[in-house]
C-alpha cells in the first residue's frame, strides 16, 4: 500500500477584505463593490518558500516528534517560486533541517504541478526511493482593480508519500495533457495573462476534467457513486457541482472550495482542500481530487482506518481560525510589492549577502541550529568551536536545534526610527527551554500584543531582499503562540 502518510497547510494569517478593496477602487472598477468575505495574503516576509516550510512543518510536526530521516526526497510545486536559478526546494530542505542526501526538486509551468508531483512521489516510493515530501505554494501577483486581485489567495500544502501508516491509500490517477491556454504568463512578468471566462469553461473545464475524472476512476476500479469527497479548485460560480454531474459524482459530495476566506490559491490549492478534507475524512471513504491547467489531472484515494491515528501540528481549520481580516488596501499593496512607499535615509543601506558566509553558517541560518557544549550544557548561538564558560572549551559543542522549542521573551522593543516594512519593527531577546538566546526579528502580530514573558514560537521568513542583486535572505523569526498564556 502506498499513500498519504501525513498532510498539512499553511494560510497566512493577514485575509484582505474585499469590500475595502473594491471601495478603494469603486472610481474605476465600480462593478466589484458587491464583492464578499475575505481573501489570504502573504505577509511582507513571505514567499512560496516561506509558505512552503511552513506547511512541511504542519504535516512533520516538530522535528522531536518524526524522525525526518525517513524522508528521502522533496519535491516543491509552485509557478511562484522566488528564485529560477537556485534550488528552492534546497532552502526549503535546509530550513527543515533534512538530510542533505536527499533528492530536492522544483517543479511548475502548470496549476496542475502538485498533483504530478503526487505522482512522481508515489513511483519513487515504488520504486524503493523511501517516503517523498510533496510540497505545494503560490504567492501570486495580480494587477490593482482586477477579478483576480479578489479572487486569489496565497497558501500552501504538505504531503507525505509513502507506504508506512497509510492515512490514505492512493488507487490510480488520470491525466491529460493538452495545450490549451486558459491564461499564461511569459518569462520576466509578474501577472498573469487571462482569456475569455466563458470559453475557458465551456471548451476547457467542462471537456478536459470529466476525461481525467473518468480515466482516474476507471484505473482505480471506484464507481462514480461511490466517491464521498470530489474535490475541484475553481472561482467560476457552481463548477464544480456541475463538474460532479458530469461525471455521475452525487452532489453532496462536493468539497467547498474556501473561496469565501482563503480565495483560490492557484496550484496548490487541490492539495489545501485534500488536506483540509482528510481532518474529517472517515474510514473507507473515496476522495477525487482534480485539478486544471494544461489539460487536467485527477488522483483518487481510499481513507484507511489509520486515519483517527495522524493530527497535523495545527491542520488547514486552525490555520483558518486564525485570519485576520485586513481593511487597510495599501497595506496590501505594499506587501504585494505594487506599492512603493518611502522608505527615507535610514531605508538606503545595501544589503549585499556574503555567500561564503552564509554557506559556512547554512545548517545556524536555515536549520536554526545552536551548539550545545557536553561539558558545560550551555546553548551557544551560533554554533562555534569555541565555548566560553568559566573557561574556554575547544570542539565540545554538539548541533542543538532550535526551531521546534518553546521560547519566551525577556525583552522587546516596538521602534519607529528605523525603517521596516511594517511599522513598527518588533524585535527582542528571545530565550529558549532548555537553554539559548538569539535578539529575533518578530513578525505576525500588532502593537501591544506582546510583552515581557510571551511565550513566543519560530517561523521561517525573509530576513531581507538585496533588491540590487535580486537575491532573498532567510532566516527565522519569533511570533507569538496564540492562545497561550504569559508568565
Amino acid at each position: 500500500m502506498i499513500g498519504i502518510t501525513a498532510y498539512g497547510g499553511y494560510v497566512p494569517r493577514l485575509r484582505l477584505s474585499r469590500q475595502a478593496a473594491a471601495q478603494a477602487n469603486a472610481w474605476y472598477a465600480p462593478q466589484f463593490a458587491g464583492r464578499k468575505g475575505t481573501r489570504a495574503f502573504a505577509n511582507w516576509d513571505e514567499d512560496s518558500i516561506t509558505l512552503a516550510v511552513a506547511a512541511a512543518r504542519d504535516c512533520l510536526g516538530p522535528a522531536t516528534s518524526r524522525d525526518r530521516a525517513t524522508v528521502r526526497a522533496l519535491l516543491l510545486a509552485s509557478d511562484t517560486l522566488p528564485f529560477a536559478e537556485r534550488l528552492n526546494a534546497g532552502v526549503v530542505a535546509g530550513a527543515l533541517a533534512l538530510d542533505d542526501g536527499i533528492e530536492a526538486l522544483d517543479l511548475g509551468g502548470t496549476q496542475r504541478a502538485a498533483l504530478s508531483a503526487f505522482t512522481q512521489a508515489v513511483a519513487r516510493v515504488a520504486a524503493g526511493g523511501g517516503d517523498t515530501l510533496v510540497l505545494a505554494a503560490d504567492n501570486r501577483r495580480t494587477r490593482a482593480a482586477s477579478a483576480q486581485e479578489l479572487e486569489y489567495g496565497d497558501a500552501a500544502a504538505a504531503l507525505l508519500v509513502g507506504r508506512e501508516n497509510v492515512l490514505a491509500e492512493y488507487l490510480g490517477a488520470g491525466t491529460v495533457t493538452a495545450d490549451f491556454v486558459d491564461h499564461f504568463r511569459a518569462a520576466g512578468e509578474d501577472v498573469d495573462y487571462h482569456w475569455e471566462e466563458r470559453w475557458v469553461r465551456d471548451e476547457g473545464i467542462t471537456r478536459l476534467v470529466p476525461r481525467a475524472v473518468n480515466a482516474a476512476l476507471a484505473q482505480a476500479g471506484v464507481a462514480a457513486s461511490e466517491v464521498d469527497h470530489f474535490i475541484f479548485p475553481t472561482t467560476f460560480a457552481k463548477m464544480d457541482q456541475q463538474l460532479a454531474k458530469a461525471c455521475g459524482i452525487r452532489p453532496e459530495a462536493v468539497v467547498a472550495n474556501l473561496n469565501d476566506a482563503v480565495g483560490d490559491s492557484g496550484l496548490p490549492h487541490g492539495l489545501l482542500l485534500l488536506a483540509h478534507a482528510l481532518e474529517t475524512a472517515r474510514p473507507g471513504q473515496r476522495i477525487v481530487l482534480a485539478q486544471f491547467g494544461s489539460g487536467a489531472q485527477a488522483l483518487v484515494f481510499r481513507v484507511t482506518d489509520a486515519i483517527d491515528t495522524f493530527k497535523p501540528a495545527r491542520g488547514v481549520s486552525q490555520w483558518l481560525a486564525r485570519g485576520i481580516e485586513e481593511k487597510h488596501y495599501t497595506r496590501f499593496l505594499s506587501f504585494k510589492g505594487q506599492l512603493a512607499l518611502e522608505r527615507g535615509m535610514r531605508g538606503e543601506a545595501d544589503r549585499k549577502t556574503a555567500l561564503s558566509t552564509a554557506w559556512r553558517h547554512h545548517q545556524a541560518l536555515q536549520g536554526l541550529v545552536a551548539g550545545r557544549c557536553e561539558v558545560t550544557g550551555s546553548v551557544h548561538f551560533p554554533p562555534s568551536r569555541l565555548s566560553y564558560d568559566s573557561k574556554p572549551l575547544q570542539d565540545t559543542q554538539k548541533p542543538h536545534p532550535l526551531a521546534d522549542r518553546p521560547a519566551r521573551i525577556l525583552s522587546w522593543s516596538a521602534e519607529y526610527l528605523s525603517w521596516h516594512p511594517a511599522p513598527p519593527h518588533h524585535y527582542g531577546q528571545i530565550d529558549f527551554e532548555g537553554g539559548g538566546r538569539i535578539l529575533m526579528d518578530f513578525t505576525d502580530l500588532e502593537v501591544g500584543e506582546v510583552e515581557t514573558g510571551t511565550s513566543m514560537e519560530m517561523v521561517f521568513r525573509i530576513k531581507d531582499v538585496d533588491d540590487r542583486r535580486g537575491f532573498t535572505r532567510y532566516f527565522w523569526k519569533a511570533t507569538p503562540v496564540r492562545g497561550a498564556t504569559k508568565a
